[in-house]
């Protein structure tokens, strides 16, 4: 969770308008089932009178509730309510303000006023002729006052006060006042208000989940450019170490569910405890003494929660590795499709690829269970508080201590801190699978590059590079190999001259040319460029001086200008032109209706091996390179066309050093210098001539490929 947190780092900004816009909407949230209480309550049982305090009253009524009142609160009454010309006190602004202060004075006086009213014993004139005749004092009074508020001490405010408004009622009928007309008028405002209140609510709802979308795809846009940065800085090692079907992967699957896990983030898992907090602390003001059953049904949802995450968290590990599998036997198989058809092994392969797919099955059944396990269990602990509440609030409705609005205001909270908790429940799903994704992608951007540039480079060593390349007693081992590769190489490559590299499969011709371009890094001695060690200079500069062609010719979706012109801005329609004539593509790409515009699928699947091949050689050219290196990347051409391509090569880029891996010694015949390995040492320096007189294994590869004309009478 934290590193999903640091993802949102950027957007803090988005993120505090989300939090103020979820704060709005959960206070609009918490709000609507007062209001709903309040319709019950005061809307439809105290027909819209919803002060004890009366707005208006009778000077009767008026000196009736004196006689109850300390002298304390008899000053604040006298300053609250102004004598009319009709003689009637009503409400004064500055009492309108301190309307619920009042309500707290005058509830219990209104009561025993509407007790004494409706007792056959006596009346309040009989109350206020004893007190002038002096055989009640006002202490008495208060005393009464006091001992009928100790008999109510059980009831609940909104009792006390819904029990005063019955004789505020009775004051606003006795003052000529249409109650049903105050009662339609608070329905419709208290309606309207709702209706407002919900349209906020929806409003900020909407802003949120837009936000939270921009944020997730933001996040996820971001996501992915560090990483595909951070991919195509890794070499062979780190590409070996994850595979490509997994980085994929963590590119795709792993990214989704960081986004989709971002929008819940913000949609949900920052509006629940809001939402949670707000209606405990609702709840805490309903004084229904049932706080206790949210408790309870927070522990039991907890628990519940627990025992999901124990079980589903391994299970979410593991199917990200399975789709891992899932993607690298789809890439095989795609990949291999000719070779599988040509062996007839497609049962074979469904059959792996159905095994593959039934393991990843498997494993999100599990967790897909998991899920739908919870949601009845959760559902059934809601149901089992809103009948626990039901239960003990309606034997407090029927006890006359707590109003059928409190109870239906407290149902709506309870069920708002548990929702809030089972939203989060629900979200905990995702978040383990989420953080195992978070980790996979972090282990990516984490992961340093074993090849990378040093913190100060050499490359304005020289203004003008000649390329020459000089191996120094190199020996070079592969990450977690027992024995070097290569053992003690050294040579130079000049200038001007071709350096060929010869030896049976497995010699090390083709790691041997890899360590140039610093694919891999050599264990021991040193490559020097112009006499700069390769490892000082930026692997921009390096790349910038040599001119790669792979065993394996690899061209890139779009036209044949485009491949072309691939390494760099720099090159030209005419050195485009140029190197496809000295690559001996011309002839086939004029044979194309659109010429350089031709377009070229991915991994140029629309064109044959050999094409393939010189246009690779031409990408190679056209950037006009110092340094040539040609790993095998002739093999796939004929001898006339091969012959010619290298007579080309030899007049138009004679400045240029040429190192070519050969397994046709027809390739290099005329190379000046070849260079013989064998199980990777150096068995031989020296020119075609000058090999077949002194190296046996030269000797041994002439005599496997070339005839007894050819060899020119060796020996035998």
């Amino acid at each position: 969770m934290l590193n999903i947190f640091r993802y949102l780092k950027r957007s803090w900004r988005a993120v505090a308008a989300v939090l103020a816009l979820l704060v709005l909407q959960a206070s609009c949230d918490l709000t609507l089932p007062q209001y709903t209480s309040d319709l019950v309550d005061v809307g439809i049982q105290q027909s819209g009178v919803a002060h004890a305090a009366p707005e208006e009253m009778r000077a009767s009524t008026y000196d009736d509730l004196m006689v109850f009142l300390t002298k304390e609160a008899q000053a604040e009454v006298s300053q609250a309510y102004a004598r009319t010309e009709s003689g009637t006190y009503t409400l004064s602004s500055q009492g309108r303000k301190d309307w619920a202060r009042l309500d707290e004075l005058l509830s219990m006086p209104l009561i025993v006023l509407s007790q004494v009213e409706g007792s056959a014993e006596t009346d309040m004139a009989s109350v206020h002729a004893m007190l002038d005749a002096g055989l009640l004092t006002h202490e008495q009074l208060l005393g009464y006052l006091a001992a009928a508020q100790s008999q109510m001490a059980g009831m609940t405010g909104s009792m006390l006060q819904q029990r005063a408004i019955q004789r505020t009622q009775a004051e606003y009928t006795a003052l000529g006042r249409d109650l049903g007309e105050m009662q339609v008028q608070y329905l419709l405002s208290t309606g309207a208000k709702m209706l407002g209140i919900t349209l906020v609510m929806v409003a900020a709802s909407v802003l949120v989940g837009l936000l939270a979308s921009r944020v997730s795809a933001r996040v996820g846009m971001e996501l992915r450019g560090q990483l595909f940065q951070r991919v195509v800085s890794f070499g062979s090692e780190e590409m070996d170490r994850f595979s490509t079907a997994s980085l994929i992967t963590r590119s795709t699957n792993d990214i989704q569910q960081i986004q989709m896990v971002v929008v819940m983030l913000l949609r949900i898992v920052l509006y629940a405890p809001i939402l949670g907090i707000g209606g405990v602390f609702r709840v805490t003001r309903t004084n229904t003494g049932m706080a206790w059953i949210i408790g309870v049904a927070v522990g039991a949802i907890l628990l519940l929660v627990a025992f999901l995450m124990v079980v589903a968290m391994p299970k979410f590990k593991k199917m990200q590795i399975l789709i891992d599998r899932l993607n690298l036997v789809s890439r095989e198989i795609l990949t291999g499709l000719p070779v599988i058809r040509a062996f007839s092994r497609e049962s074979h392969e469904e059959e792996r690829f159905d095994q593959a797919n039934r393991d990843l099955m498997r494993t999100q059944l599990f967790t897909n269970r998991a899920m739908t396990f919870m949601m009845p269990m959760m559902m059934l602990i809601m149901n089992a508080i809103t009948v626990a509440i039901v239960w003990f609030g309606g034997h407090g409705v029927d006890a006359g201590t707590m109003q059928v609005g409190d109870m239906m205001a407290f149902i709506t909270y309870t069920m708002q801190i548990v929702m809030s908790f089972l939203m989060i429940s629900m979200v905990s799903i995702m978040l383990p699978r989420a953080g195992v994704s978070a980790g996979r992608i972090n282990e990516v951007l984490h992961t340093e590059p074993a090849i990378r540039d040093r913190a100060r480079t050499k490359d304005g060593q020289h203004t003008e590079w000649k390329g020459e390349i000089t191996f120094d007693n190199v020996s070079f081992r592969y990450p977690d190999a027992d024995a070097d590769v290569l053992e003690h190489i050294s040579f130079t490559a000049k200038p001007g001259q071709t350096t060929a590299i010869i030896g049976s499969t497995g010699s090390g011709k083709s790691t041997l040319i890899n360590l140039i371009p610093r694919f891999f890094d050599v264990s021991y001695g040193k490559i020097t460029l112009d006499g700069v060690d390769i490892r000082d200079l930026s692997l921009h500069k390096l790349h910038e001086l040599l001119g790669y062609v792979p065993q394996k010719g690899v061209l890139f979706s779009g036209s044949i200008e485009s491949n072309l012109k691939f390494g760099g801005e720099h090159i030209t329609d005419q050195d485009i032109a140029q190197a496809a004539d000295i690559a001996q593509a011309t002839e086939f790409i004029q044979s194309k209706p659109e010429g350089y515009q031709t377009p070229i699928a991915q991994g140029g699947t629309n064109v044959s091996g050999g094409q393939k091949q010189r246009l690779s050689i031409a990408r190679a050219i056209a950037k006009h390179p110092k340094v040539f290196l040609f790993d095998d990347s002739f093999s796939a051409l004929d001898y006339k066309t091969d012959a010619a391509l290298r007579r080309a090569l030899g007049e138009q880029i004679k400045d240029a050093t040429t190192i070519i891996v050969a397994q046709r010694i027809s390739t290099i015949l005329h190379a000046g210098q070849i260079i013989v390995l064998d199980e990777g040492t150096v068995a031989g320096i020296g020119t075609h001539e000058e090999l077949m007189k002194t190296c046996a294994t030269y000797q041994e590869i002439a005599r496997s490929q070339l005839s007894e004309r050819e060899l020119g009478g060796i020996a035998q």
